[in-house]
């Protein structure tokens, strides 16, 4: 993890050196800017030391504190998504589009591991699972990039830290999706860490209503 930072943080110092950079093993850096830079240099640390490929770096750039530009970076699977503001998400350079799934009892429903709900919270999991397809485990955020090719529909998580969430934000609405917190609003820099990516805005819809009526 900090090795990869380091050397993330010397890559843009070199090439952005007015920037702010804050990474999650070494904080914040720079000057106050409008342009911040946040990096996760190993998201999915259990799946990188289990030796599971799944896990990635995720890379974030801030302008006024909202995502403009967002890396998944998967080194062990050799592929990479990069999200920028309105335009298309590409996916190792080609244009990617996610699913036109529009009804929940035809999507697949994903998160990382059961262990990062309490206990409200994953009963709000549950009613959601109910409605959909299948589910599945395990993915860090492989998920999103997945979502964002087409081949699952929907990411539900919760307990994730502003290094987690940032840079999934324009990929997956370069990609067509929607991505926001469990009420529907924006992810800012500071979030619950409640997080709901779906393939289009009418699954987001119903995801979101569903959510709302849990007990």
């Amino acid at each position: 993890d900090l090795e990869i930072e380091q050397h993330l943080r010397k890559v843009i110092g070199q090439h952005y050196p007015d920037h702010g950079v804050y990474g999650e093993e070494e904080g914040l850096s720079g000057s106050a800017t409008h342009w911040l830079w946040v990096l996760d240099p190993i998201d999915g640390t259990k799946s990188f030391t289990t030796g599971k490929p799944t896990f990635g770096c995720l890379i974030a750039l801030l302008y006024q504190c909202k995502p403009v530009l967002g890396i998944i970076d998967m080194p062990a699977l050799d592929e990479r998504w990069v999200g920028i503001q309105d335009q298309t998400t590409l996916y190792n350079g080609s244009p990617c589009k996610a699913a036109e799934t529009h009804v929940l009892a035809d999507a697949t429903l994903n998160a990382t591991t059961v262990d990062m709900f309490d206990p409200q919270e994953w009963q709000i999991f549950c009613q959601v699972n109910e409605a959909v397809r299948f589910r599945q485990f395990g993915a860090d955020c492989y998920a999103y990039g997945l979502l964002a090719l087409g081949y699952t529909d929907l990411v539900m998580e919760a307990g994730l830290g502003r290094f987690d969430y940032l840079a999934l934000v324009p990929v997956i609405k370069g990609a067509g999706g929607c991505i926001s917190d469990w009420e529907g609003e924006a992810l800012p820099f500071d979030s619950t860490g409640q997080v709901l990516a779906s393939a289009n805005p009418t699954l987001h819809a119903q995801a979101l209503r569903l959510i709302a009526s849990a007990p």
